[in-house]
Formats: C-alpha cells, sequence, structure tokens
C-alpha cells in the first residue's frame, strides 16, 4: 500500500480477506489499465482517447448485462471486463464510480494544468474517491457519513502524491499544485523548473501539507467503524499518506531532491501508530 496513483488498493495486502481478494484485483486491473492507457508510452492523445472509449463501450455493455444477458468483448478487453462483471454482479456493485474513474482518465489526456483547488477537487472526486466508494461497497459499509470520509481520506492520498511527485509530474509535462496557489505566494512554474527551494515555495508547500493533512484526519474515524483487518487496513493507509505529509515537511517542502518514500523503518512507525489509535 503506497501513497501512489492506484497503488492504495488493497490487492495484496494480506489484511485484506480471503472472500474479496479476487473482486479487488477485477476493480484494480480495470483501473490499472485504463490509467495506463490514459499516462504511460508515447500514444498520441487520440489513440488514448479511442482506447478509453472502447473501455466506455464496454462498461455501457456490463450495465446492461441485466436484462441483455452476458456480454461478449473484443479479445483485447475480454482479460479486464469479463472478471470485472462477475465481479460487479456478484457484489452488487454500483456502475458509476467505474464510468467516474473513466472520466477522470480522459481528462488526464488533455487536462495538464490546474487554475484554482476546487477544480483539482473535482478531479480527485471522480480519479480517487470512487476507489474508496467502490472498496466501502464491498465491505458492506455505505452509509452517508462511511462515504464522506471515505472521500476525504481517498482525496488525501492522492493530494500527498500529488505534493510527493511535483518534480516526476513535471517531466511528464503536468502541474497538479493549482495555478492560484503559485500565485498566492508569488511564484510560477519556473520554481518547479528551476527546483528553487525559497521561504516561499516552503511556505506554499506546507500549505499544502496542511490542508491534506485535514482532510485524512477528517476521513480517520471510518477506519475505526470497519471491522477487524479491514479497519487495521485502513488505519495503515491513512498513517501512509500522514507520513508522507511529514516527510515533505521535514524537507521543507523540497521533493526535487528529497522525494518522500516509505521505508521499512516508517512502516514500523506507521504499524505502532495505526494500532496505538483508540
Amino acid at each position: 500500500m503506497g501513497v501512489n496513483h492506484y497503488e492504495n488498493f488493497p490487492v495484496a495486502s494480506l489484511l485484506l480477506p480471503a472472500r474479496l481478494r479476487r473482486a479487488v484485483t477485477d476493480i484494480y486491473r480495470y483501473a490499472r489499465s485504463a490509467d495506463d492507457i490514459a499516462d504511460e508510452g508515447n500514444a498520441h492523445p487520440h489513440t488514448r482517447l479511442a482506447q478509453l472509449a472502447e473501455y466506455r463501450a464496454a462498461l455501457h455493455q456490463i450495465g446492461l448485462e441485466p436484462t441483455h444477458g452476458p456480454a461478449s468483448y473484443s479479445e483485447t478487453l475480454a482479460p479486464v471486463f469479463a472478471p470485472l462483471a462477475e465481479t460487479i454482479a456478484r457484489h452488487q456493485l454500483p456502475i458509476a464510480p467505474f464510468y467516474d474513474l473513466l472520466s477522470a482518465f480522459e481528462q488526464d489526456v488533455s487536462v495538464h494544468r490546474y487554475v484554482d483547488y476546487d477544480g483539482l477537487l473535482d478531479y480527485c472526486s471522480r480519479s480517487a474517491n470512487p476507489v474508496g466508494r467502490i472498496l466501502l461497497h464491498l465491505y458492506g459499509h455505505t452509509g452517508e457519513q462511511d462515504l464522506r470520509e471515505s472521500d476525504a481520506i481517498c482525496t488525501g492520498l492522492q493530494l500527498a502524491n500529488f505534493w510527493q511527485d511535483v518534480r516526476l509530474d513535471w517531466h511528464k509535462g503536468r502541474v497538479y499544485i493549482p495555478q492560484q496557489e503559485l500565485q498566492r505566494f508569488e511564484l510560477d512554474e519556473n520554481a518547479i523548473a528551476l527546483q528553487r527551494v525559497d521561504p516561499a515555495w516552503t511556505e506554499m508547500m506546507r500549505q499544502q501539507t496542511q490542508r491534506t493533512r485535514t482532510l485524512l484526519h477528517f476521513g480517520a474515524p471510518l477506519a475505526h467503524r470497519l471491522p477487524g483487518r479491514i479497519g487495521l487496513e485502513l488505519r495503515l493507509v491513512i498513517q501512509g499518506g500522514l507520513r508522507i505529509l511529514e516527510r515533505i515537511d521535514a524537507v521543507r517542502g523540497d521533493v526535487f531532491v528529497h522525494r518522500p518514500v516509505l521505508r521499512p523503518r516508517d512502516w514500523i512507525l506507521m504499524l505502532w501508530r495505526a494500532r496505538k489509535q483508540p
């Protein structure tokens, strides 16, 4: 469980109940493969969007299955969508979050800057939050408060990943720090290009990590309502996000030279904190 794009899926975790591992793997395969279409390789944007359109059409077929019978998929799509359709039917999962994820992947192809924080949050509401909502449906916890707190956790994890990966995203032609946030501290993208860590940059990053920390703390009560190993899994995920934020603050926002990653000693601390939480 890293704090990386779609890596907060607990696919290989021993804490995940055995009865859910196949479902989580099927869902992860869909999200990971679609994300790779949008992000990986050197394909032209039109090619990426065409491939994602095929995913959208396959999702539509899944939605039709209850009334039209099992769908047939192309040889390319079958390994992703045949097991996904079975999982959605078996666990009675809503299909809307899968469409939300797809809309975020499509946005990745053409949108590489965000004007303000609201725009970034809207993106997170489709690129990250559906993950938590799907998992909550698997766990059978879909109350309004559960969903709100899950959204806060997933958005917080994705924002932590953005602050962690400023340099890596820059080399991909992307800037997730909202333009208004840069301007508020009299910064521009030259600060990223030149990897300039001055007091303005440090304060700007500190405010981003603090805002993200607030989201993770808001969502933390959900981990105490989920039973047993699932609750511990989520507490560890939250602690992973908080630890990344701590390490960003510790280097005064210098994620250019000191990109924070979770090491064995961090996992020991995270486990201690997760078990210590009341």
